[in-house]
Formats: C-alpha cells, sequence, structure tokens
C-alpha cells in the first residue's frame, strides 16, 4: 500500500527553534481518530485545548486504503483522508495540534505535567491519553513489504477486500478465533496457523472454530516468509516440530499475534491497567487518576475500529470539561 503523502501536508505548529512552555485546559497525547476528535470537542467545549503527536497525525488509520465501515462514508475514502479532515476540524475550532514528542508525564496537586523532548513543559487541567497500540509482528521477510496489500492485522477492515480468496491467518488466541469467525462469513477458504500443538483461546472459543466448515486450523506451523511482486502471492510454512518447508499460495495473511498498549509514559502515575497491559477507564472514559482519561486502542476495549476511537474521544473530552469546570481558574 502507497500512503498518499500529499493529504499529510497540512499545516501545524512547530517549534521553530523555541523551547515551548505553555499552561492549557486540555492537553491530549496522541493523534490519532481518538485524540483528534478529542482535540475537536475539547475545543468546541471552549477549553484550551492542545494536542501532541510524536510521528504522523492520523496513526494507524493511516494505513487503510479503503475505511469503508466507517459511518458516512460510503464513497470508501482513505485512512489518510479521513485523517486530515479530523485535523482540519479540530484546528477549525481552535485546538492546536503540534508536532512532538512527550518524555515524562506527572501530577502536581491538581495539575499534570509533560515534558517534551526538546526541554518544552507543558501544564494541563486534565489529560487525555490517546498513544493508541502497536501491532505485534512476526518480524519476518516480507510482512513489511506486503502491509496493507495482503498483510493485515484487522479482519474487519480488511476482510470484505478477499471475498470468496483464500486466506491464511497467524495467532492461537482469542483474537484469531474471533476475527475467523467474522472472515468465514466472507470466505471459505481459510487456514489458521497455531504455532502450539493447541489454542491459547478459551475451550469454547477454540471449539466454535473446529467445528466451522469454512476453517482449518494447522497446529505446530509458523510462516517464515511472505512472498509476491506487487502483492502477496504465496507464503511459506514451517513444521515447528520437524522444521520441515514447504509454500503455499495465498491472497492474504491476517496477523494477531496481539498488541502492545503504549503506556510507557504512565511510570509516575498510577493508573490501572487490565491483564493485558491496557488502561482500565469507566464509561466516561475516566482512568483511576483524577483528571486522566484514556481513549482509543491504548484504553481495555472489546472492539477496536475508528468508530470506537472516535466516540471514546468524543465521551472523554466532554467529561474532561465537567472535570476542569471544577478546578479554580488561578491555577492555570
Amino acid at each position: 500500500m502507497v500512503i498518499n503523502t500529499d493529504l499529510l501536508k497540512w499545516e501545524h505548529p512547530v517549534h521553530d527553534g523555541v523551547v515551548m512552555k505553555k499552561d492549557v485546559d486540555l492537553l491530549i497525547i496522541g493523534g490519532g481518530p481518538a485524540g483528534m476528535t478529542a482535540a475537536q470537542y475539547g475545543a468546541r467545549a471552549a477549553l484550551k485545548t492542545l494536542l501532541i503527536e510524536q510521528s504522523a497525525f492520523g496513526g494507524q488509520a493511516l494505513m487503510i486504503n479503503c475505511l469503508e465501515n466507517y459511518p458516512g462514508n460510503s464513497a470508501g475514502r482513505s485512512g489518510s483522508e479521513i485523517s486530515l479532515d479530523l485535523h482540519k476540524q479540530a484546528e477549525a475550532f481552535g485546538a492546536e495540534l503540534f508536532s512532538g514528542t512527550v518524555i515524562f508525564l506527572r501530577k502536581k496537586e491538581k495539575l499534570f505535567e509533560a515534558g517534551l523532548e526538546d526541554g518544552g513543559l507543558i501544564r494541563a487541567k486534565a489529560v487525555i491519553f490517546a498513544t493508541g497500540a502497536g501491532h505485534r509482528t512476526l518480524d519476518i521477510p516480507g510482512e513489511t513489504q506486503f502491509s496493507g496489500v495482503g498483510v493485515s492485522y484487522c479482519a474487519s477492515c480488511d476482510g470484505p477486500f478477499f471475498k470468496n480468496k483464500k486466506i491464511f491467518m497467524v495467532g492461537g488466541g482469542d483474537a484469531v478465533c474471533d476475527e475467523a469467525e467474522f472472515l468465514s462469513k466472507i470466505t471459505p477458504d481459510i487456514t489458521i496457523l497455531v504455532r502450539r500443538s493447541e489454542f491459547r483461546a478459551q475451550k469454547a472459543i477454540a471449539q466454535r472454530i473446529l467445528n466451522n466448515k469454512s476453517i482449518r486450523v494447522w497446529f505446530n506451523t509458523r510462516i517464515t516468509a511472505i512472498k509476491g511482486v506487487e502483492k502477496v502471492e504465496s507464503i511459506i510454512l514451517e513444521n515447528t516440530k520437524t522444521g520441515e518447508k514447504r509454500e503455499e499460495p495465498t491472497a492474504a495473511v491476517f496477523i494477531f499475534a496481539g498488541i502492545l498498549p503504549k503506556t510507557e509514559l504512565l511510570t509516575e502515575l498510577a493508573v490501572t491497567l487490565d491483564n493485558a497491559g491496557f488502561i482500565k477507564t469507566n464509561q466516561n472514559m475516566e482512568t483511576s487518576v483524577p483528571g486522566l482519561f484514556a481513549v482509543g486502542d491504548v484504553r481495555s476495549s472489546p472492539f477496536r475500529q475508528v468508530v470506537v476511537a472516535a466516540s471514546d474521544g468524543a465521551i472523554a473530552a466532554h467529561t474532561a470539561a465537567a472535570h476542569i469546570a471544577e478546578i479554580p481558574e488561578t491555577n492555570v
């Protein structure tokens, strides 16, 4: 997949060699769909809103060729196009979106302090944590090359592009089983590759997969390479017990080796995480730390989609506004 880089060349504040020292009402860390939606709603609530993004505004949504399941996007625009709209909307309402790297986040009494890599310091009455999560990769030849053109980490995002095509899936947990059931409604030719001799998934979930006539399961098998020219055409498989290798044709490889929440900045805050390391929140996106909210893929959630991330951001900004209203103006 090739991202249209022209869509990413929007204007946003830069340092220009000046170390940023700023007091704001609402600080948002992370510029994916959740963070940019939060910025829009925060600014619309008349909050002095600053969003800081370390890399590209849009996050993982930038990797989606056609975001066909986003409400109202019947034309099937790309993730990068929708990300550009989210960016423009947030700025139009008065939010400031900034490229930079936050290296620490701490709380002093009722205020948060965020330190920037260049020595800048931001103080905020509330923080929305929208750093996202990264897919755990296989680190094999071809995986990066064919990402978006046959290699995917999201069945509901990309599965419909492979209707009635041959698909291989990688993983042994609940996620791969859930996604395989979804894909089995799209194609009758699915093979799940499990490195071990059994699933790690819950037994009831695994049994549904074993009973599904559209799904084969090959245990003790792993992928060592993904091959093709402009898109995925085949994979190299290895038996984890015998070491025997063979090549299999396929149209797509869906990888569910797990995702890693980006929570490194929370070491100075007593934030409650779930067993997988994702941030626990209530329905208002409030974490265990007053004034700190978590949204999007970094949050403990049963379903991770762009539309869910946007909803998280809107709810968090709304709740943050109520929290900020209780803090005396003299503090910032």
